[in-house]
């Protein structure tokens, strides 16, 4: 009997659609799921008649997979990993791969990438993205972990992802031990970003300017033949043109408290660690978490008051300045990605190829959109670029729509209105910009209160000095260090 070139354990949406996926693209494929009732109602539904094997344990699995032998863990994030882990270890030979393609935590990764390979196997931890449409039909796979085991599932891997219009595949090595997971996890948390810009823009049109959702739709369907052309807004397009048997808007029907997963937390959380600025992706976290606070909200909605002011101004001007403003706020979302994943390939050796990932990123998964061709070309041309509003093409486009930007952002505050994400992207364009920032008077307020010491303008860096702010003092100062 012929061996499948390639195991999958975990016959959830995911797991099934890959496999799926997989056996379109010419491969054998076996499965096995921990409730084995799973595997023979896969097999004789969706994989019926085609070359899938069903297996009832993890030995029959193993068994039944060519050498080097693949397996990919497609179940719940966490615990389950590490006991599938500890389950397949014992079965498997020198050389072989277990694959992650959950949502893992990267610091799991890495250590697991240590277990595996302390053991003589080889380990991969994988971004999949694309939700269940792009798994069956292509999406964006992130692989890190092992490097020797690139070559073995590289051939699988790149014919199953999405493809970008020129024909090159959304997948490609990121880098060592955690490093996939971390591209993935950056995603995820641009993906964040990304949402609550367009849920404020929405909000703005809605409530700001009084617009049916049968306009809305007519303004993202516009607005995705453009520069925002993005899966994003065509399916925000799709959403607001959307109506149930009854004829009602379903928009309308959902109760707007928001859920997540865990994984923009973390984006904030290790940007936070690596001392990174993310503040877009970080305000659409809370906005998620401010809208959890639904009974409080309506007590409060009840007892504070904001402006009554309308709208004052030209409709059809505003609605191309909220655009601009989306777009431009969208730059600075990708731009504090950018610039997460360049701290931590320096914190954690990761050699990560910033050109690749934007590539991979522009067929299947969820933040795919027109501009990642752009964020491509502009890595191509400096590998070492710092920052992405330092590239002359997104320099120029935030410049172009800075004054919408800021209309936007001044109508909303004056209207009442909130836009955590846009405004606080467009805070960080204005402190990035800045020469000087105040922090020589945080500093100065350290060091009077903690004699925390500062460094000083006429002096080289690294030169730390104190003052005895009260005459009490004394000369002594505290340490330095970096919490």
């Amino acid at each position: 009997m012929a061996k499948a070139d390639i195991g999958l354990v975990g016959l959830a949406v995911m797991g099934e659609n890959l496999i799926l996926n997989m056996e379109s693209k010419g491969f054998t494929v076996a499965c096995f799921n921990r409730t084995v009732s799973k595997v023979d109602n896969f097999i004789n539904g969706r994989g019926k008649g085609k070359n899938i094997i069903g297996c009832k344990s993890i030995e029959e699995l193993v068994e039944n997979l060519a050498k080097p032998r693949k397996i990919m863990l497609m179940v719940k994030a966490g615990s389950a990993v590490d006991a599938f882990i500890e389950k397949l270890l014992p079965h498997l030979e020198e050389g072989d791969i277990i694959i992650d393609g959950g949502n893992s935590h990267f610091p799991d990764t890495i250590r697991r990438t240590q277990l595996v390979e302390s053991q003589g196997k080889l380990y991969i931890g994988t971004g999949v993205s694309g939700g269940e449409e792009g798994a069956l039909r292509g999406p964006s796979i992130m692989p890190g972990g092992s490097p020797p085991a690139w070559e073995h599932v590289k051939p699988i891997f790149q014919k199953i992802a999405a493809k970008t219009a020129d024909g090159e595949p959304c997948c490609d090595w990121v880098g060592e031990n955690g490093a996939g997971h971390f591209v993935k996890m950056v995603h995820n948390g641009i993906e964040y970003g990304d949402m609550q810009m367009i849920c404020e823009t929405y909000q703005m049109m809605a409530k700001g300017l009084g617009m049916t959702n049968k306009e809305m739709h007519e303004v993202f369907g516009e607005w995705n033949k453009g520069k925002l052309d993005s899966y994003l807004i065509e399916i925000t397009r799709d959403i607001l043109g959307y109506t149930d048997e009854q004829g009602n808007d379903v928009i309308d029907l959902i109760l707007d408290t928001a859920g997540q997963k865990g994984t923009g937390k973390w984006t904030g959380i290790e940007a936070l660690t690596l001392g990174q600025p993310l503040t877009s992706v970080a305000e659409a976290v809370f906005a998620r978490c401010l809208s959890a606070l639904k009974e409080e909200r309506i007590a409060a909605s009840k007892v504070l008051t904001g402006p009554e002011t309308g709208f004052e101004g030209e409709k059809e001007a505003f609605i191309d300045d909220l655009r601009d403003a989306l777009y431009a706020s969208k730059i600075v979302s990708y731009a504090q990605g950018y610039q997460l994943m360049r701290a931590a390939a320096a914190e954690y050796k990761w050699n990560l190829n910033n050109g690749g990932i934007a590539l991979m990123w522009r067929g299947g998964c969820i933040i795919r959109s027109a501009f990642l061709g752009k964020i491509k070309e502009a890595f191509d041309k400096n590998p070492d670029l710092s920052n992405l509003l330092l590239d002359p093409f997104f320099a120029e486009a935030v410049q172009q729509a800075q004054p919408a930007w800021r209309r936007v952002v001044t109508t909303a505050i004056k209207m009442g209105v909130p836009m955590p994400a846009m405004s606080s992207a467009l805070a960080f364009y204005d402190g990035y910009r800045s020469e000087r920032l105040p922090a020589n008077l945080l500093q100065a307020q350290r060091d009077y209160f903690g004699a925390h010491t500062y460094e000083r303008v006429d002096k080289p860096r690294g030169e730390f000095f104190h003052t005895n702010w009260t005459g009490r003092g004394g000369t002594t100062a505290a340490s330095t260090y970096t919490a």
